[in-house]
């Protein structure tokens, strides 16, 4: 089964109707995985509801924030100090896997893959 991890930039591009990001979560589904959206990045996302934010809710997995994941955020955020939580969380929920990541900010989570090296980015637009 594939696991992957979306951060906002991947749920953005759903919500905007991106056809690459539904070919994504298409062939996600076609292998019997379905997406991890850390709650954060649910909470970075989310300006209310509407049927078509609560229908992308429906083909992904939302990950609590529990005690690990954060605290290995936590340290990965002592180590990278220019990064921002949600992107910690995404890399941390993603490392513990061994997932890839789907993001707009390939970028900004580069500089997490100092801390995180077995995690794969790829674009989400």
């Amino acid at each position: 089964m594939i696991t992957v991890t979306f951060d906002t930039g991947a749920l953005i591009a759903l919500e905007r109707r991106r056809l690459r990001m539904w070919q994504v979560l298409r062939r996600i589904a076609e292998h019997g995985g379905v997406p991890i959206v850390p709650a954060d990045v649910v909470a970075e996302w989310w300006r209310g509801r509407s049927d078509f934010r609560e229908s992308i809710l429906g083909f992904v997995s939302v990950e609590p924030l529990a005690d690990p994941l954060a605290r290995l955020a936590g340290e990965a955020l002592a180590k990278v100090r220019s990064a921002s939580s949600v992107d910690a969380i995404v890399m941390a929920s993603a490392a513990q896997r061994g997932d890839a990541v789907y993001t707009a900010d390939i970028d900004d989570l580069q500089k997490l893959r100092a801390f995180f090296p077995s995690v794969r980015l790829f674009g989400a637009s």
